[in-house]
């Protein structure tokens, strides 16, 4: 195949991927869009943690809450478990990589705050570590997920809400898991400063 053949195969592959999951998705979206909503309402906060790609959208989550999407706006809450080398390294070294972020959300997390949970596959072992702390803490899940949902889709309690992208390849899930970010930053952002 040519290497502009290979481009638009991408580009109609990431359509499809994002029109088999918009209708199906959106419900899922707009309840951990309010989850979310409602925590920072309280004053909680939100934190987020992944690996690799997924840990790169864990912090466009977070930058964009506390920075601004795209309105302007006094800045939230939010807190990207992937971003302090000294506090992963540490724990990975002294304990075990799987720990890497159940033992920040236990340090960190507190009652009514939410964890989004980013696993393209949903059996990332650190990131469902860190589902079973946000629960030994009383918070909410709201899970990026895709394929079958995998182990984490198995952890979701009452009021947790998992957004599982119907697809199989890794770059097609992690295109949608964007998608899904911005429409959660924006759907917080009219519930909080533009209620209709």
């Amino acid at each position: 195949m040519e290497p502009h053949e290979r481009i638009t195969q991408h580009f109609h592959e990431s359509i499809r991927t994002k029109q088999m999951a918009m209708d199906k998705l959106a419900p899922a979206i707009l309840a951990g869009a309010e989850v979310m909503a409602r925590c920072l309402q309280s004053e909680g906060k939100i934190l987020s943690c992944g690996n690799g790609g997924s840990a790169a959208d864990a912090q466009h989550f977070s930058s964009e809450l506390l920075n601004r999407f795209e309105m302007e706006r006094p800045g939230l809450p939010a807190v990207a478990l992937t971003t302090d080398s000294s506090t992963l390294t540490s724990i990975a070294n002294d304990y075990d990589y799987t720990d890497v972020f159940a033992k920040q959300t236990r340090a960190l997390g507190q009652s009514g705050d939410v964890l989004l949970a980013i696993s393209t596959s949903g059996n990332s072992a650190n990131v469902s570590a860190a589902v079973r702390a946000a629960h030994e803490r009383g918070m909410h899940v709201v899970a990026l997920t895709g394929r079958e949902g995998g182990e984490m889709a198995g952890l979701m309690a009452e009021g947790d809400v998992e957004i599982r992208v119907p697809a199989q390849v890794t770059a097609r899930i992690q295109e949608v898991h964007l998608l899904v970010i911005h429409c959660l930053c924006d759907l917080i952002d009219q519930h909080l400063f533009n209620p209709k």
